[in-house]
């Protein structure tokens, strides 16, 4: 079940939210939160269920025994890093290193084929968040195993994130409150998450899956530039709207859950990128394995060795494909130059340049994330550079009617803060006094309900409706 589901904006989520609030007290509210969100990975899980369950057993008893036994705590710390590590190379990186070893060797070991469970990644970072936290002393042990199920098992952000970490939520599993404005403005974010994802990211991903499900014969530079930049769109407002949902949700059960976007396609560099992306998954991977490794204080050379560990280990993360491994190796690999000085872009200081050079790189980089194979990969950015013969640009140009257009247009004035600055113009200026906060409060909530209607409109009468983070 997916957010921008029918089954689930008129069905689940109503019926949790009405049974949630009639529940007398915060125990039985998190007891049937609980048993709601089992019920929602059930529905597309129905197996693998049973493997949550155990790893959270497993997870909750090692806590205690790291918190009980403090002579032994690096021990089981590591014990317990090496399950829930070894649970996710099985299902997800095991199948791929068996393919490496056969072309490498010119074996014939048989190569598993097991599904890879909903949001692995997801709640195994949040697990071991849980394990570390708990020996870290960052977070009180969590002695109700029902408690840790809710924590990782907690439906707005289950299976595709954003990377709850637990000292950042665990107070608020037994101490939390819910006020009328809390479930509006959940509300309103649900909806604005809801048309990024069916406005923007679907019509974004229509475009880009044609093209580039085309051979490379098929496009020219114009072609291959509109898949390009339909995808940084698609894979942007598809995954920042899900977390905006998820936010959303978490505001309407009492959770305040972190921001996970802050206009990555505003930063200036490849450094300021990370710091706007993904924001769960790059802090997860600063807290738990680039300042264990030694940050950077252990001089220069170690500190950018430290940094390709990162980017590796975030290639890694989304999937067990080489596209994945040099997508995250030359973000690393950028990262570098830019912290050496190789790549001046400090010396810049026209923030426009800046920009497009980011721009430029993320896109580039997210054609061999997007691609099946880095041949393709590479061979897609060499269309956009030099194949200029305009008979083959059909492809992308039959995509371009008005409305695509308006998309477009819509996507890039999203993918900014020029609204919020327009806002505060206005909000400063003598000829819109009337312009106050409150008009602007009762404004977004009119409009969001406009936008509501129009959403149901277009899932009602679509069928094309994926999320991509969900095969991570």
């Amino acid at each position: 079940m997916i957010f921008s589901s029918i089954s689930f904006i008129f069905l689940y989520l109503p019926i949790v939210f009405i049974i949630y609030m009639l529940l007398p007290n915060l125990q039985l509210k998190n007891k049937f939160l609980m048993i709601a969100s089992l019920l929602f990975y059930a529905w597309g899980e129905p197996i693998y269920i049973f493997l949550m369950l155990i790893l959270v057993f497993i997870n909750w008893r090692y806590g205690i025994k790291i918190h009980e036994n403090r002579h032994l705590r690096t021990q089981f710390v590591k014990e317990a890093v090496i399950i829930n590590i070894g649970l996710l190379f099985i299902f997800k990186y095991m199948g791929f290193c068996v393919e490496v070893i056969n072309s490498i060797l010119s074996t014939q070991l048989p190569v598993p084929d097991l599904r890879l469970p909903i949001g692995i990644s997801f709640f195994t970072f949040q697990a071991l968040s849980y394990i570390i936290d708990v020996k870290r002393e960052d977070a009180e042990v969590q002695k109700s195993y029902f408690d840790l199920l809710l924590y990782i098992t907690l439906f707005p952000q289950l299976i595709a994130g954003p990377i709850v970490k637990y000292h950042d939520i665990s107070i608020q599993l037994n101490e939390r409150t819910i006020t009328t404005d809390k479930i509006a403005k959940g509300i309103r974010r649900f909806i604005i998450g809801l048309t990024k994802k069916v406005v923007i990211a679907n019509n974004m991903g229509l475009i880009a899956d044609t093209i580039f499900s085309s051979n490379l014969t098929e496009l020219n530079f114009v072609s291959a530039w509109i898949g390009a930049i339909a995808y940084v769109f698609q894979i942007y407002f598809d995954f920042s709207g899900y977390t905006d949902m998820a936010i959303g949700i978490g505001g309407m059960f009492g959770f305040m859950i972190k921001e996970n976007f802050n206009y990555p396609l505003m930063a200036t560099s490849i450094k300021e990128f990370w710091r706007r992306w993904h924001i769960s998954l790059s802090t997860w991977f600063r807290e738990y394995l680039y300042i264990p490794l030694g940050g950077n204080r252990e001089g220069a050379r170690r500190t950018y060795i430290n940094q390709f560990i990162v980017f590796l280990a975030t290639g890694l993360w989304h999937g067990a494909n080489f596209t994945f491994i040099v997508w995250g190796l030359m973000h690393g690999l950028f990262l570098v130059l830019e912290t050496t000085g190789i790549i001046k872009i400090d010396k810049i200081k026209n923030n426009f340049i800046k920009r497009i050079y980011t721009l430029l790189i993320v896109t580039l980089l997210f054609v061999l994330f997007r691609a099946d194979t880095l041949t393709y990969g590479i061979g897609y950015i060499g269309v956009m550079f030099f194949e200029f013969d305009m008979a083959n640009s059909v492809v992308g140009l039959n995509f371009m009617t008005p409305y695509i257009i308006t998309i477009f247009i819509i996507a890039f004035i999203a993918s900014t803060d020029i609204l919020k600055r327009v806002q505060v113009i206005l909000t400063k200026s003598d000829y819109f006094l009337f312009l106050h906060k409150d008009f602007w409060e009762r404004s977004t909530y009119i409009v969001t309900f406009g936008l509501y209607i129009y959403n149901i409109l277009i899932l009602a009468s679509n069928a094309y409706n994926p999320f991509i983070y969900f095969q991570f």
